[in-house]
C-alpha cells in the first residue's frame, strides 16, 4: 500500500527527535539499497543530523560513482562508553588526573587541589548507545544485514528502528514503518517520503536525485521489469527534472564491466539447463568457476536479468551461485508463478512475486544441492498451478513447506542467460588485449 499521512508524520517525528542516526541497507548490497542509504544520509545531514552510513559487507567497486560513496563504513566502533563520575560538591577542586593499567586493572587517580574525595562521591555507569535512531533501508528482515546485525543485536534491541522498504516479504520489524509494496524500489518509497515533507523536498539536490534514480533504474531493469508502474515513470521524470544524472548511471551500471565479469557471464551462459515441461530455466556458478575466472560472487549480478531471463517459454529463471556462506539463488518469474511464495515457503527466502531469492547452507556437493533445489522448485510450481486452477486461493499457503536445514533468508538480486549449445564463451576471451581487437564474445553461439 502507498504511504499515508499518518506514516509520514510519524516518520518525520522520529527523525526530527533524533540527532545521531545510523543508516543500514542489507548485506550483499545492491544499487537500490546503497542508493537509498546514501540518499537518506545526504538529506538528513542537511537537517543537521550526525549520520553514520554502514555498508554491511565489502563496498561494491562498481558503485564508486555514487555520491557519498567515500563516507561508507563497514562497521561501527564499540557503542559502550563506561563513565566514572566524581561529585565535586563541598568545595572539592581537582588539581591533576591520571591513570595506570596494572594486573588487568585500570587505576584512575584523582588528585584534589582543595578538599577531600570520599567513595560516596564516586558513581559510574554506561552512557548507552551511540545512536538515537537506526534507519534500515531496502531490507525485508533484520538478519539480512548479515554479520553486522549479529555483531550489534543489542544495539538494534535498544535503539528505535525506522523500517523503509518495498518488499512484500518485509516482516515489519522496528517501531516505525515506511513500507510500500506497490513501489518499484526502496528509492521510490524514499522519494514519496521526501516530497511529502516540504522541508525535505526542497533539499533534494542533483546528487540525491541521482542516488534515488539509480535505485529505480536498477530495480526495474531500466523499466523493463513487470514491477514498473506509471508512478515509477513519473518519479523517474521528476528526478531527471531535479538534476539526476541518468547517463552517468547507465554508463557505470550497464556499460562498464571488467573482463572477469564477462568471463563468468560466459561460463553461466554455457551452463544453462532447461526443463521445458516444468517451465524452469537455470544455471549455476561454483566457487571453482569464480576462482578460475578471477571473479567475485558479486560479479554474477546482472546475469539473470540481462541474459537468462530472456529465454522464452519458461515460468521460472534461476541463477545459483556458490559462495563461502553456501548456495545463493536468485529467481525471476512470469506472471503465472509467485517466485516470492516459492522462495519463502520452500527455502525461507523472499522478495517480490516476480523477483526473489534464497540461501541454502550445509550441503556437501554444490551440484547436487542445485539439483535438489530445482526439484523442490518444480514441485512448488506444480502446487501453485493446481491452486490457481482450483480457484482464488493464497498460492503461498498451497505450497508444501519442505523442511530445509541451514536455510537463511536473502534479499533478491541477480538474473539469468540464453540457452546455448556446448560452446564456452570464455574460450573467446583470452586476455584484456583481445578487447582492443574487437573480439565478438557471442561468436559461435546459436540458440537451441
Amino acid at each position: 500500500m502507498p504511504l499515508n499521512k499518518d506514516q509520514i508524520s510519524a516518520a518525520v517525528s522520529i527523525v526530527e527527535g533524533a540527532q545521531k542516526l545510523l543508516i543500514v541497507p542489507h548485506a550483499n548490497v545492491d544499487p537500490d539499497g546503497l542508493g537509498s542509504a546514501l540518499a537518506c544520509s545526504m538529506l538528513f545531514t542537511q537537517l543537521g543530523k550526525e549520520v553514520t552510513v554502514i555498508c554491511p559487507d565489502t563496498k561494491p567497486e562498481n558503485l564508486q560513482f555514487l555520491p557519498g560513496y567515500e563516507k561508507l563504513q563497514e562497521s561501527i566502533e564499540g557503542s559502550q562508553h563506561f563513565v566514572i563520575t566524581v561529585n565535586l560538591d563541598g568545595g572539592v577542586e581537582v588539581d591533576k588526573l591520571r591513570y595506570t593499567v596494572e594486573d588487568n586493572k585500570v587505576n584512575i587517580i584523582v588528585m584534589p587541589k582543595a578538599g577531600r574525595i570520599v567513595p560516596q562521591q564516586v558513581s559510574f555507569g554506561d552512557v548507552g548507545p551511540a545512536f538515537d535512531l537506526i534507519i534500515v533501508v531496502d531490507t525485508a528482515d533484520l538478519p539480512l544485514m548479515g554479520q553486522f546485525y549479529m555483531e550489534n543485536i543489542d544495539l538494534f534491541s535498544s535503539v528505535p528502528v525506522l523500517n523503509i522498504d518495498h518488499h512484500i516479504s518485509n516482516t515489519h520489524f522496528g517501531q516505525m514503518h515506511l513500507i510500500d509494496t506497490t513501489a518499484a524500489s526502496a528509492t521510490e518509497v524514499l522519494y514519496d517520503f521526501f516530497t511529502h515533507v516540504p522541508s525535505y523536498k526542497e533539499k533534494i539536490t542533483p546528487d540525491i536525485a541521482t542516488l534515488l534514480l539509480t535505485g529505480l533504474i536498477t530495480d526495474t531493469r531500466s523499466f523493463q521489469n513487470p514491477n514498473t508502474t506509471p508512478r515509477s515513470l513519473e518519479v523517474a521524470a521528476e528526478l531527471l527534472e531535479r538534476g539526476a544524472r541518468q547517463q552517468e548511471i547507465v554508463q557505470h551500471i550497464y556499460k562498464t564491466k571488467p573482463l572477469s565479469t564477462l568471463k563468468i557471464w560466459g561460463r553461466a551462459l554455457n551452463r544453462i539447463q532447461i526443463d521445458s515441461k516444468a517451465g524452469i530455466v537455470w544455471s549455476a556458478i561454483s566457487k571453482e568457476d569464480l576462482a578460475e575466472m578471477e571473479a567475485s560472487p558479486k560479479e554474477t549480478a546482472g546475469i539473470l536479468d540481462e541474459l537468462i531471463s530472456t529465454i522464452p517459454n519458461a515460468d521460472i529463471h534461476v541463477l545459483f551461485t556458490e559462495t563461502d556462506e553456501g548456495l545463493k539463488a536468485s529467481m525471476r518469474s512470469s506472471a503465472s508463478v509467485d517466485s516470492s511464495a516459492l522462495a519463502g515457503k520452500l527455502f525461507g527466502g523472499g522478495g517480490h512475486p516476480r523477483a526473489s531469492g534464497f540461501r541454502v547452507k550445509g550441503f556437501d556437493n554444490f551440484e547436487l544441492a542445485v539439483l535438489d533445489c530445482v526439484q523442490k522448485l518444480k514441485e512448488g510450481m506444480s502446487k501453485q498451478r493446481e491452486s490457481a486452477q482450483s480457484g482464488p486461493v493464497n498460492s503461498q499457503a498451497q505450497i508444501p513447506a519442505i523442511a530445509v536445514d541451514h536455510v537463511q533468508k536473502q534479499p533478491f538480486d541477480a538474473p539469468l542467460p540464453k540457452s546455448v549449445h556446448g560452446v564456452d564463451v570464455v574460450d573467446s576471451l583470452s586476455d584484456a588485449s583481445d578487447i582492443g581487437r574487437g573480439t565478438d564474445v557471442t561468436s559461435g553461439l546459436t540458440e537451441e
